[in-house]
């Protein structure tokens, strides 16, 4: 038995706004689906969550949802997929795109169902194009919702409705998407690793999604990471696919795959301290341009450049010349688009000024709030904290994660700051 595992597709992603974005995420998506289920010959491919963006999806996207859809249904390999944060339906509406998509006959949408209190798995109904688990060959392919904060609550529930719905001689596939302890890239509660090993009684494989790095765990638990970078502060992130294949004895090879088109990043930093005017910048900076900058390889994508100030300047920001610096470096590197970030500050401002030159946006972001609330002597001994709350609320609001579990978080923050 062999399958492909992707999660975090993020068709329709307009990163920086710039209009190729939507279609590098397409090409991303379809060149791993030539080359590693269709050209691999897979009997399945699973897609464990966001493989939309946002919940509203324009008409370009739809169209690549269906152009790659239809690639996998005329090849004869089934999707299976599951719904993430970005891809959720709305609270109000029992629809969602992937919902529309699995009536459509393009993938298998897996929900559990909730039956008074209860998680409860039922087959899927081709003809009502609803259910919980599919059997595909050997494997039975058991789907979950988006827990967010409440993943640690769920677990026991998912590991008691699978143990009831197993197959004997089966090989047991559970989709999740969850952050889990020790591999997450932002502040949110994740699933700890006690709690997800409980699965480990009623499944031979747990396909994760979420993170959008690539790990494994005791290669039983698997993510791929996304398929393509969303952010900048990714771009060191190992990211891909998974070809497994499984044997008679559900011995598991799992092959992290990253070779495919992807928009290529490149990141550099200039450290603006004790420079004497903005001149002296712009020609250094070009210089470390000139010097660091990787060159446009012969049909690859053309490069997303980020070059960022750091620093204490010692004059007006008004006066460093961006738009000079945008414009020659984009003529020495071929960059699809150069994008100039200003982080230095004046002396009496700076904050975060010591932090190293490669810190990715969260680390930084932590810092400046950190550097704030020191400036307050009543919650100085507390910043670390203050500052995990502050951003962890901000991460559950962008996730569309209810009211009430945000003021829960915060509650459980503000106890344990009282508590210690």
């Amino acid at each position: 038995m062999k399958f492909l595992h992707i999660s975090d597709v993020h068709l329709g992603c307009t990163r920086y706004q710039l209009p190729e974005s939507p279609r590098d995420f397409f090409d991303a998506w379809v060149d791993v689906l030539q080359k590693y289920a269709i050209e691999e010959k897979v009997d399945f491919v699973i897609m464990c969550g966001d493989f939309f963006h946002k919940r509203n999806v324009p008409p370009e996207t739809m169209n690549y949802a269906f152009a790659g859809l239809s690639l996998l249904k005329d090849a004869g390999i089934p999707v299976v997929s599951i719904e993430g944060n970005h891809d959720q339906k709305h609270n109000d509406n029992d629809f969602s795109w992937l919902r529309s998509l699995a009536n459509w006959g393009l993938l298998i949408l897996l929900e559990p169902k909730n039956v008074e209190g209860r998680m409860v798995y039922e087959p899927w109904n081709p003809e009502f194009r609803r259910g919980g688990y599919i059997d595909i060959g050997r494997a039975r392919i058991f789907g979950s919702d988006w827990y967010g904060a409440s993943a640690n609550w769920a677990i026991p529930m998912l590991t008691e409705a699978i143990k009831e719905s197993r197959r004997e001689g089966a090989f047991h596939i559970l989709m999740l998407h969850t952050d889990v302890e020790g591999h997450q890239t932002h502040p949110i509660p994740a699933l700890s690793i006690t709690s997800l090993k409980e699965l480990k009684e009623v499944t031979e494989y747990v396909g994760l999604g979420h993170t959008h790095m690539h790990y494994e765990i005791d290669n039983w638990a698997f993510n791929p990471g996304s398929i393509e970078v969303t952010n900048i502060a990714e771009y060191k992130e190992v990211r891909g696919a998974f070809v497994v294949e499984v044997d008679e004895n559900n011995n598991i090879s799992a092959k992290h795959v990253t070779d495919y088109r992807q928009r290529p990043f490149q990141r550099l930093a200039y450290q603006v301290t004790g420079k004497p005017d903005a001149a002296t910048i712009t020609k250094e900076v070009l210089e470390l341009v000139k010097e660091n900058a990787e060159p446009v390889e012969n049909g690859q994508p053309e490069p997303i450049v980020e070059i960022t100030l750091r620093g204490q300047l010692g004059f007006p920001n008004s006066l460093l010349e961006l738009q000079k610096i945008r414009d020659e470096a984009q003529k020495i590197t071929g960059a699809l688009v150069v994008r100039v970030k200003n982080h230095s500050a004046p002396v009496e401002y700076a904050l975060a000024a010591d932090l190293e030159e490669d810190a990715s946006r969260e680390k930084l972001e932590q810092r400046v709030i950190e550097d704030l609330v020191l400036r307050d002597n009543r919650y100085k001994h507390r910043a670390a904290d203050i500052s995990e709350a502050v951003i962890g609320a901000k991460r559950l609001a962008l996730s569309d994660e209810p009211a009430e579990k945000i003021a829960d978080f915060i509650a459980v923050k503000i106890a344990a700051e009282v508590g210690s």
